[in-house]
């Protein structure tokens, strides 16, 4: 086995630091439960510590009660040293968002955008937005320090390519570089990764925090996406499972109806047109079963422990959804192996759409938190 090269293992242990330090909360750790946590020695805790608060990451948190020696120093995090930029790109709208270390958010912004009008167009719109949200309150001092953005956008695409795919209905956005073209324009390592992704990142990590949503030990998920389209996001094994090509997730073009209504996508009876056609239609319930049906095949197949529903058409309807989709399951699977159906951000009805743009914005923090998103 190969040995680490030092820069790589101190960048790794810095993380590892930071990431608990963003769980501890303003309350912060002592250097000894630091070390103990990771492994590390306290002399190694010492120097890395001391590396990040010189950046201004980390700083102390007060003193911890004496135990009957000197008192404990506590170290926490601070949220404002840098931040991490959200987009997401639909396909007739763009939301962006601002968060800081914890994923707070503290600037967003959002308006209407023409998918069709094609990739520069869209980028120009992006650029704009990025550069808005990143401005401090004080726009004199300029724009703050930021980690990354964060791009979550309809797939297909390629993740770690930061490449767009054929996605239906707009062939011209097939093969565009938009990673290395919207790191060119904002200057900052960009992050591409499909909207349902991001969905399950959001959801993942938990509002607010890295693993705030998984307390009970919560190991497989998946979010599902209704909105312009329908699709699904998967956390399995701690994150975001993307697949070989970046392909997992295509749950809107399962087939439910063989010989069903022409797809956009090419097919008949996709999951896709037969919700969105209800909806369409004002049938709420019938575009919930439709949704509960396609995701107790998705559960069968996978198991998992939670769904997670979100997506412009549940929030304007988010008991109708949770609801439909509880009763398919509980008809199909045993009542033991049904997993739990809640709204991605918790009770922001409102807001569940944010979660993908909160989503974008952890994934850019990632590598920060030593993170594989």
């Amino acid at each position: 086995m190969g040995g680490a090269n030092l820069p790589a293992l101190r960048g790794h242990n810095e993380a590892l630091l930071l990431d608990l330090l963003r769980g501890a909360g303003q309350a912060g750790l002592g250097r000894s439960e630091l070390a103990a946590r990771t492994g590390l020695t306290p002399q190694a805790v010492s120097k890395i510590t001391a590396r990040l608060g010189a950046e201004g990451l980390v700083a102390e948190a007060g003193r911890a009660a004496s135990t009957g020696g000197k008192p404990r120093t506590l170290l926490r995090l601070v949220p404002e040293a840098r931040y991490a930029v959200g987009v997401h790109l639909d396909r007739d709208e763009l939301r962006a968002v601002r968060v800081d270390l914890t994923g707070r958010v503290v600037a967003e912004l959002a308006g209407p955008l023409d998918f069709g009008a094609g990739p520069e167009a869209a980028v120009e719109v992006m650029e704009t937005a990025v550069r808005e949200v990143a401005r401090g309150a004080d726009a004199a001092a300029g724009p703050v320090a930021l980690v990354g953005v964060g791009v979550a956008a309809p797939g297909p695409l390629d993740h770690w390519a930061g490449v767009m795919g054929r996605v239906t209905g707009f062939p011209e956005w097939e093969g565009f570089a938009l990673r290395e073209v919207l790191e060119g324009r904002v200057g900052v390592p960009v992050v591409l990764d499909k909207d349902t992704n991001a969905g399950a990142a959001a959801a993942g990590f938990g509002a607010g925090g890295f693993g705030a949503g998984f307390a009970g030990g919560l190991g497989a998920a998946v979010y599902v996406h209704v909105g312009t389209g329908l699709g699904a996001g998967l956390w399995l094994g701690g994150g975001v499972y993307r697949g070989a090509r970046s392909a997992a997730g295509e749950f809107g073009h399962q087939v439910l109806r063989l010989d069903g209504p022409a797809c956009r996508c090419g097919g008949r009876g996709c999951a896709e047109v037969l919700c969105l056609g209800a909806v369409a239609r004002g049938d709420l319930r019938e575009a919930a079963r439709i949704l509960g049906e396609g995701v107790a095949n998705l559960v069968a197949l996978l198991d998992v422990d939670r769904v997670w529903l979100g997506g412009r058409v549940v929030a304007a309807a988010p008991e109708v959804f949770v609801a439909g989709v509880r009763g398919v399951l509980a008809g199909r699977l045993a009542p033991r192996a049904a997993p739990r159906v809640a709204p991605p951000v918790g009770p922001v009805v409102e807001l569940a759409e944010v979660g993908v743009a909160e989503g974008a914005a952890e994934l850019a923090l990632a590598s920060l938190f030593g993170r594989a998103g």
